[in-house]
């Protein structure tokens, strides 16, 4: 770097994240180790027009050498002139690339994993959000080094906000001619909370200084042609070596996720079940030149479906010691204070006929549609329980332990009903065309939430497996697979379900059949006028 030249660095915080703190701080420690620096920020609405920017230039010569000269800063970032870049959030970093704020011959790029979704991400019906894979290509090719961790969770584990953790990954990468001591001085002298920032500062510096240790050995070990530079996979489990590498990483985690739901003998039917989705796959594609990627969407989807949310799911996970540590943690609860949680219910007749045999279960629901057909509003029962009470926490523990009562419940059979009609239509479509069986895995999507709109995806996916996944019905099996994802975008798309019909009528399918709703007629109250045109 020309010592002559200013040391650029652009930071992004979204809001509450104490990015202005970040800049005080660094601003603060370059004059009290005799620098000359000067900070700008442009305030931004994030995930919309961006982040609230931070500009900082600092001339990394002392002031007592410029002999009675002052340096002229900027007041604006130019493009392809920074030397670092700073970001708390991933999305944030790469638009700032996107900007062509960074060189790929220049510019540290230290950036933070965790994702804050847009207001985009979160409109949609599907599966909106960005892959974060793609942004961290464009970290890693647009940036002289880089470095990725989550920001996010190490301030929370320390305590603090994200911008001491930020301060540390600055003072770690050595970017400024600073000492440790000054930064931690400067921190020491805010007087709030010092701690706690100290923690996070401390973590983010040894977590920066340990990554550029790592990043020099291994550049010593490429650069030896004796020493090659060997990777080492631990071992996976027993099971997974029976499918594909590409599958392993997913069937794992859906194999686990299945094991803590319901049991060995619960989890091993997820693997038979996948077992038959993989032996279609290889019939199909013996050569395995799509990577076996209708195996690995069913690994995920498949797992999704069968840990299905109900009151005894909701009751485990709300009673574990897990979640009430990350509830202390949320709110910054010390050891010396007392914490009050309480949890609000209104499980209604489908959740409780849910828990009952098939027939004890119709006529609970036959009940409550007659409720519905006479104006009634559907049985609930609110209840509000205190988690933080023994009372409170032993009706969870005992809801939770249910679990084992759950396969003779009528929806655990409903659903695995529905999920073998699916199974069924995933593997007889593979066996006669890829494609068309990918996109029927790929419909798993369409199950999501609880309460009307899983019953929803539930049916739509149905009527889209009835109807569309047949190819038989089509002139060639790349219409049938159009058709198919055509449909499953569309659901994806209208929560309403307008745009799936249409879709289905110009695929020469019928549109899904309309529901009976009951009309409730509200009187109106005496002395009440009419409203007027």
């Amino acid at each position: 770097m020309n010592q002559t030249k200013t040391i650029n660095l652009l930071i992004c915080a979204l809001g509450g994240e104490g990015g202005g703190v970040l800049t005080e701080w660094l601003i603060d420690i370059a004059r009290d180790c005799g620098y000359a620096a000067q900070s700008t920020s442009i305030p931004g609405v994030a995930q919309r027009t961006g982040a609230t920017t931070y500009y900082v230039e600092v001339l990394p010569i002392p002031m007592k050498e410029l002999g009675g000269k002052r340096p002229v800063f900027s007041l604006y970032p130019a493009p392809g002139g920074l030397d670092a870049l700073v970001s708390s959030e991933l999305l944030e970093t790469t638009r700032q690339i996107g900007n062509s704020m960074t060189s790929n011959q220049r510019t540290l790029v230290i950036t933070s994993s965790n994702r804050t979704l847009t207001t985009q991400e979160r409109m949609q019906m599907g599966d909106g959000r960005t892959d974060s894979l793609p942004l961290l290509d464009i970290v890693r090719n647009q940036s002289r080094e880089h470095h990725v961790f989550d920001m996010g969770e190490m301030a929370r584990q320390s305590g603090t906000i994200v911008s001491a953790v930020m301060l540390g990954a600055i003072a770690g990468s050595g970017l400024f001619p600073f000492p440790r001591k000054a930064y931690e001085a400067t921190i020491k002298a805010g007087g709030k909370a010092t701690e706690a920032s100290l923690r996070g500062f401390s973590k983010a510096f040894a977590l920066i200084q340990s990554q550029q240790s790592q990043t020099l050995l291994v550049k010593d070990l490429l650069s030896d042609s004796e020493h090659p530079a060997h990777i080492a996979k631990g071992p996976d489990p027993d099971f997974t070596h029976q499918f594909p590498l590409p599958v392993r990483d997913l069937l794992a985690l859906g194999h686990a996720r299945l094991l803590d739901y319901q049991g060995p003998a619960y989890a091993q039917l997820y693997l038979d079940r996948l077992k038959k989705v993989l032996a279609a796959e290889q019939a199909a594609d013996p050569a395995g030149a799509h990577a076996h990627a209708t195996t690995r969407e069913m690994a995920r989807w498949l797992a999704l479906w069968m840990a299905f949310d109900d009151i005894i799911r909701v009751a485990d996970l709300k009673s574990r010691a897990s979640r009430w540590q990350r509830v202390k943690d949320e709110v910054r609860a010390r050891e010396d204070e007392l914490l009050q949680v309480y949890d609000h219910f209104k499980p209604g007749a489908p959740e409780f006929a849910a828990l009952l045999p098939q027939g004890l279960a119709r006529r609970v629901m036959q009940w409550d549609r007659r409720r519905a057909s006479q104006g009634k509003t559907p049985w609930a029962m609110p209840l509000k329980v205190g988690t933080h009470s023994v009372l409170g926490m032993l009706a969870l523990r005992t809801l939770a332990s249910l679990k084992r009562l759950r396969p003779f419940g009528s929806r655990f059979s409903t659903e695995q009903a529905l999920i073998e009609q699916w199974l069924d239509s995933v593997v007889d479509v593979t066996r006669r065309h890829w494609q068309s069986g990918h996109e029927v895995a790929l419909c798993g999507r369409l199950i999501k939430g609880y309460g009307s709109t899983n019953e929803r995806g539930k049916d739509n996916l149905m009527h889209v497996v009835e109807h569309l996944a047949t190819p038989s019905r089509f002139s060639s099996d790349e219409l049938c697979a159009r058709a198919i994802a055509a449909a499953r975008e569309s659901a994806l798309a209208d929560d309403a379900g307008t745009a799936l019909d249409q879709t289905l009528l110009q695929h020469g399918a019928p549109a899904r059949p309309v529901k009976e709703h009951p009309i409730r007629w509200i009187k109106r109250r005496p002395g009440v006028a009419k409203p007027t045109a």
